[in-house]
């Protein structure tokens, strides 16, 4: 009986990537929880001013929406981490993670304090973000911020 090595690696190597596909999926309960903690990473990040972690999570192509429609990519807000802005504030509260496969959405109500080129801000605002998993895994897609809301939920 004769070997045909090209034939049988071939199936070899798509037995290996079915395994390896299903074991880079974790449930969904597992990636609601991946997705929450990178999440707080980010806000982390955002309120150290900690731009190597931010250019970690963020994607490429990331975009960000403002209440009033103004748009800013990866690069602004990586500029921004490096200006500025100094918060005494950055904390979110009724956090929500839902998962669709390759996408995760994290909506939360978030309170910022701080100064900006030392001007203060205080206000608090619904924001959305989007994650979608990659090779290289979960990465912060779009996200979109409320206008300011009057009051406390």
């Amino acid at each position: 009986m004769s070997v045909n090595m090209p034939q049988a690696f071939a199936v070899l190597a798509s037995a290996l990537l079915s395994i390896t596909a299903a074991l880079s999926h974790a449930s969904d309960a597992e990636d609601m929880k991946l997705v929450a903690a990178l999440d707080e990473q980010y806000q982390q990040a955002v309120k150290d001013r900690d731009a190597a972690t931010m250019d970690r999570i963020l994607a490429d192509n990331f975009v960000l929406v403002l209440g009033k429609g103004q748009t800013f990519g990866k690069a602004d807000l990586l500029k921004e981490a490096r200006g500025k802005i100094v918060y005494e504030h950055q904390e979110d509260t009724h956090r929500t993670v839902r998962v669709w496969k390759d996408t995760a959405v994290v909506t939360a109500l978030l309170w910022v304090k701080g100064t900006d080129d030392g001007k203060a801000f205080d206000h608090t605002l619904w924001f959305s973000d989007v994650y979608t998993r990659t090779p290289n895994g979960w990465r912060y897609v779009f996200g979109q911020a409320s206008l300011p809301i009057a009051g406390t939920l």
